[in-house]
């Protein structure tokens, strides 16, 4: 760790160097706007003196730059919460929800095709909400034969027949909400 530490430290002086020159600041105006002395700048840049927070701070808000960014410290990982795409039926699910059970959310990519798609209907336990986000989606619910361009929706029960992909050969984006015990969305005007 501390050798990851010290690789960290040992590139902010030649990053500094670079955003200094990238911005067309001299060390002397850069001293002024900072109030650090040409001579801890010019240190710093050269790796002959450590950063510290104190010197880093009024460099970060000079250069509005964030902290990380100045360091160049890597990352510690997003907070926010990334499920992983699901692949299936060449299609790529990418799950909104986190929970087990009861009402799911996707964001659904049907990649465009050259050759139009042999429909192959599937059948299972649910409920499904298919809202058109770009694209024409061409959807078969048993006998019907449906085309729903971007700003369109359906629903359907999912123990009948069904089939997603491009009307056009185009890719096509939707929004899902799935219910596997059959719960349905509520819309209310």
């Amino acid at each position: 760790m501390a050798d990851i530490d010290d690789e960290v430290l040992d590139a902010v002086g030649p990053r500094l160097r670079a955003l200094r020159k990238q911005r067309g600041f001299t060390l002397a105006e850069l001293a002024t706007t900072t109030r650090i002395s040409e001579s801890t700048l010019s240190r710093l840049e050269s790796g002959g003196r450590r950063p510290t927070l104190e010197l880093l701070l009024p460099l970060s808000r000079t250069y509005d730059v964030p902290l990380d960014d100045l360091v160049g410290a890597p990352r510690t990982g997003d907070p926010r919460i990334h499920l992983r795409p699901i692949h299936r039926y060449g299609m790529t699910f990418l799950p909104l929800t986190r929970r087990a059970g009861g009402l799911q959310a996707f964001k659904m990519l049907i990649p465009g095709r050259a050759e139009p798609a042999e429909p192959t209907p599937q059948t299972h336990g649910g409920y499904e909400w298919v809202y058109v986000l770009t694209g024409r989606l061409r959807l078969l619910i048993g006998d019907r034969d449906l085309v729903l361009p971007a700003g369109e929706a359906a629903e359907f029960d999912t123990a009948l027949p069904h089939w997603l992909g491009p009307a056009d050969g185009r890719a096509v984006e939707t929004l899902v909400l799935f219910g596997p015990q059959g719960e349905r969305a509520h819309v209310r005007r």
